[in-house]
């Protein structure tokens, strides 16, 4: 587990307080102690590397409803290859899973990861056919494939073609929206 300390809009301060604030616990945790030091540190590192994951599980598991019982583990990819001036084939495979008891249906939107340039667009061309409705069934790993001629005639800035891997993007269901 980290801090997301920078995201697509710039620093994240909340991420930037709780960093140092984590610094500073451990910190009065080996100050505190006289004996078992190492042993705490090593042991608390531990807890807060694992405890997120395992919480986020045992929410999704029992609790969650919609689609914050979707989880998905950033093995997408994306494929764009030309075919003319105007046109170009996009595909898009994402592995997701929902683990509600119920089904969940989502409208999805693409975005382009924050590491690259801002004024060229790579993933986020398969919105130009967008959004997409997706239906996931209860209880199941489901790998969604998205094939499109995407007419990019109107679109300046973007690529001839390319991959793109750790694909993320954005569910929404009406009411409420996640990143993925």
């Amino acid at each position: 587990m980290s801090f997301p300390i920078t995201e697509a809009d710039g620093y994240n301060p909340i991420a930037i307080v709780g960093s140092v604030l984590f610094i500073v616990a451990m910190v009065l945790l080996v100050k505190g102690l006289e004996k078992y030091r190492f042993r705490a540190v090593v042991i608390t590192a531990f807890v807060y590397t694992v405890m997120p994951l395992l919480l986020v599980f045992v929410y999704q598991e029992t609790l969650a409803r919609g689609i914050d019982a979707i989880s998905y583990y950033g093995n997408g990819t994306c494929d764009f290859e030309s075919e003319s001036e105007e046109s170009m084939n996009g595909e898009c495979t994402l592995n997701l899973h929902n683990r509600s008891g119920r089904p969940v249906t989502f409208e999805i939107e693409f975005l382009d990861s924050f590491y690259m340039k801002k004024d060229i667009r790579l993933v986020s061309l398969m919105n130009v056919n967008g959004p997409y409705s997706i239906t996931l069934q209860p209880n199941s790993k489901e790998i969604i494939q998205l094939e499109e001629l995407l007419d990019v005639s109107h679109i300046e800035n973007r690529v001839g073609g390319g991959s793109s891997m750790d694909v993320h993007f954005k569910i929404s269901d009406g009411k409420k929206t996640r990143i993925l």
